[in-house]
């Protein structure tokens, strides 16, 4: 089974293009890390009393004051959100510590439903991952998809339009909190073709739907349906594939981390 690493940063068109997947002509199965981690953070899970016995002496307004649930009150999102986004030593402290809560959580639940996906015998499925670099998911692909714009304006434009409660600043931190996309395009451009494809969504849907169907005409040229029959009916020899494709992915991330860190040391 083909792991698809879908990824981009935030109002690239990322979450249109999963749509696309999820539907025919494609109907593949999609691990949506962000749904997850809405759903790992739910009043009553384990995450949610974590966070907020963390932020709740430093976020007065963690908590939705008007909505409950038999297991107590809904996170206020935009609060949390305004109190780990943006630059500052507390900002990253605060970061790490709510992605130290929130990603063990999320990864539990989606090895779960990669194994439902391997049984229920999908040629391949699409791991919907924001982080998908940062987080070292690309390791685990066998092809990387990244949706992405030429033009960070466009994004911050993009996420005011589709969250209205969001200030000009607001909107920058968290474009800027996930990375510069056009280096995630580049990243996952070294990992060879076939391997890391870039989808630009600087047009209108029309245009980003015709560029999807390109992608995946090639994606599923490289993933006959004989192969992946055969590593369903013969688990040894997916398994095989899987470690080879792994440390093949994992040589081209730790060139790539090498080359950033002796980069940085010039400045």
């Amino acid at each position: 089974m083909l792991l698809l690493g879908l990824t981009g940063s935030i109002a690239t068109g990322k979450s249109t293009v999963s749509s696309l997947l999820s539907k025919a002509p494609y109907s593949l199965p999609v691990i949506d890390a962000d749904l997850i981690a809405r759903q790992v953070v739910a009043p009553g899970t384990a995450a949610y009393n974590a966070i907020v016995q963390y932020f709740s002496p430093s976020t007065p307004d963690l908590l939705l004051p008007d909505a409950t649930t038999p297991h107590g009150r809904p996170l206020n999102r935009p609060a949390l959100g305004r109190r780990v986004f943006g630059s500052g030593a507390d900002k990253e402290r605060d970061r790490k510590a709510l992605n130290a809560i929130v990603h063990p959580a999320v990864r539990r639940e989606m090895y779960r439903q990669m194994v439902w996906a391997y049984l229920s015998g999908s040629w391949a499925v699409v791991l919907d991952v924001p982080l998908l670099f940062e987080s070292a998911w690309e390791r685990y692909c066998g092809c990387v998809l990244v949706v992405g714009v030429s033009d960070p304006a466009m994004q911050i434009q993009r996420l005011r339009s589709r969250d209205v409660h969001l200030s000009e600043e607001d909107a920058r931190n968290r474009v800027m909190s996930q990375g510069d996309v056009r280096e995630k395009a580049e990243r996952c451009l070294r990992r060879g073709e076939g391997q890391g494809v870039v989808v630009w969504n600087d047009h209108d849907r029309s245009y980003l739907e015709k560029e999807v169907e390109r992608v995946m005409q090639d994606v599923r040229r490289r993933s006959p349906r004989w192969w992946t029959l055969a590593c369903w009916v013969v688990p040894p020899l997916g398994a095989l594939a899987g470690l080879w494709s792994w440390y093949r992915m994992r040589k081209v991330q730790l060139q790539w981390e090498e080359e950033k860190k002796r980069a940085k040391a010039k400045l």
